[in-house]
């Protein structure tokens, strides 16, 4: 086999690190030997090496998660869900998606089932569709698909102010390019913002909070956002106004084409009236 890095290699391969990301925290934390050697993230597998997790034993959390998700798609590989507002995907905190999946997703029978995990991430306030791998052959199938940009995901926000009809929005964040390609879908009068905004929103980067600052910093920042909105256009109490609308993608091992969504919001409905 050509030589592989490790970090892209051993995705899946342990059940307690099912995600590229927790790999690379394992491989930092010098938990991953090769050949008995520590590991570092400049690795490269070739072929026939051992490679051996050995993390510390956790206790359970005495409290069990109760946290009922709504599922909008299944099969043996993959699941989708509707994150809700304010709750984060994963982290160290009990209160995540990531810690409710078990229990309102059906277990694979496939041989490399584990534990349900998020392949991508929303933030706290956004709403929408979520993508989660059931397997550890999926969960690197689908990293591998995001890496590649193989992945549309479709957004919906109301923003604040006139707009053009269309438009591409490029910018450094982080020191990395990112682009994001907008739609103005409708247009509302109102008496405290002036004008309220139905955009279509299509990131081609994942850059974190990227439709949010891309919006801002064109003078149409999204409605609820405290973060980066106008401070005498803040709008308190509703939440943020972004919601994760479909993603499209042809499934890693069934090969069909697959079109999923999450319908929108009623919040949305409330402004626009009905939306299809």
């Amino acid at each position: 086999m050509a030589p592989v890095r490790l970090q892209e290699y051993g995705v899946g391969i342990f059940n307690s690190v099912p995600t590229k990301s927790a790999l690379k925290k394992a491989i930092k934390k010098q938990l991953v030997t090769v050949n008995d050697v520590i590991a570092t993230t400049a690795t490269y597998i070739h072929g026939g090496e051992y490679i051996r997790l050995s993390i510390p034993e956790v206790q359970a959390p005495r409290k069990k998660l109760v946290f009922p998700l709504q599922v909008l798609y299944e099969d043996e590989y993959l699941a989708v869900i509707h994150k809700p507002g304010g709750i984060l995907v994963s982290g160290n905190g009990f209160k995540t998606i990531a810690h409710a999946l078990a229990q309102n997703i059906k277990k694979s029978n496939l041989p490399d089932v584990t534990t349900p995990q998020p392949v991508h991430r929303l933030d706290f306030a956004t709403t929408g569709i979520l993508l989660v791998g059931k397997t550890s052959g999926s969960i690197r199938a689908l990293n591998k698909l995001f890496e590649q940009s193989a992945i549309i995901k479709t957004y919906y926000a109301v923003t604040i102010g006139e707009m053009e009809q269309n438009g591409e929005i490029t910018s450094d964040i982080d020191g990395k390019k990112s682009r994001s390609n907008y739609t103005l879908c409708k247009s509302v009068a109102s008496e405290r913002f002036g004008t309220l905004n139905l955009v279509k929103l299509e990131p081609r980067t994942g850059r974190r909070h990227q439709l949010r600052k891309h919006l801002s910093c064109i003078g149409n920042p999204i409605l609820g956002d405290k973060v980066y909105g106008i401070e005498n256009l803040i709008l308190n109490g509703k939440g943020l106004y972004l919601h994760a609308y479909s993603l499209q993608f042809i499934h890693p091992f069934t090969k069909k084409e697959l079109y999923l969504t999450d319908g929108f919001p009623e919040r949305f409905k409330k402004i626009f009236g009905q939306l299809e």
